[in-house]
């Protein structure tokens, strides 16, 4: 990659990321926004990313990268992981919830669809390898309780009753003990 396309991404990202942390809605993150906050013309962020979804799409990775690689998931028993990763993830939504939206509305319909879901379901299928019964279906109900619209709906909530509210949830999927 050019040096200066390279910059001109990483400086587009950069300005992606300011926008929408001070962004109320997703549909405040306009490219013409992005492109002025970046100091570059509109058609370089076209090239760089052929269009919002796909901007959006590479914010939303590269955001999750650095979440995943600084938060393995902790704890020394299943249930303990499986809460840790759900009470992470869910502070991750709440830090990140503008551009959670953006990417669960950007065009797929499902956001079943967007980057990280397929890794954090990977991720409780694992944890739950000592539950009976469909994992698989238990990790996608677990993770429906931090998608990024709950979590929005939600945001009034203290930090006390989410913890709670997902802890009661893990249990009654991982029993204690």
């Amino acid at each position: 990659m050019r040096v200066d396309k390279a910059r001109n991404r990483e400086t587009v990202l950069a300005a992606a990321a300011r926008l929408f942390a001070a962004a109320g809605d997703p549909d405040e993150v306009s490219m013409d926004a992005v492109a002025v906050a970046a100091g570059v013309g509109k058609g370089t962020v076209f090239r760089g990313f052929g269009d919002r979804r796909a901007l959006v799409r590479e914010l939303w990775d590269e955001t999750l990268a650095r979440f995943d690689a600084e938060n393995p998931p902790a704890g020394s028993t299943s249930r303990e992981r499986v809460l840790d990763l759900l009470l992470r993830t869910w502070r991750f939504k709440r830090e990140h919830r503008v551009l959670g939206l953006a990417l669960e509305r950007a065009g797929e319909g499902s956001p079943y669809a967007t980057a990280g879901y397929d890794r954090w379901h990977t991720t409780l299928v694992e944890l739950l390898a000592e539950v009976p019964g469909d994992r698989e279906f238990l990790a996608h109900a677990l993770l429906a309780a931090v998608r990024s619209d709950l979590v929005e709906h939600l945001r009034s909530l203290p930090d006390e009753d989410v913890q709670a509210g997902l802890r009661r949830l893990v249990d009654g999927v991982v029993r204690p003990g």
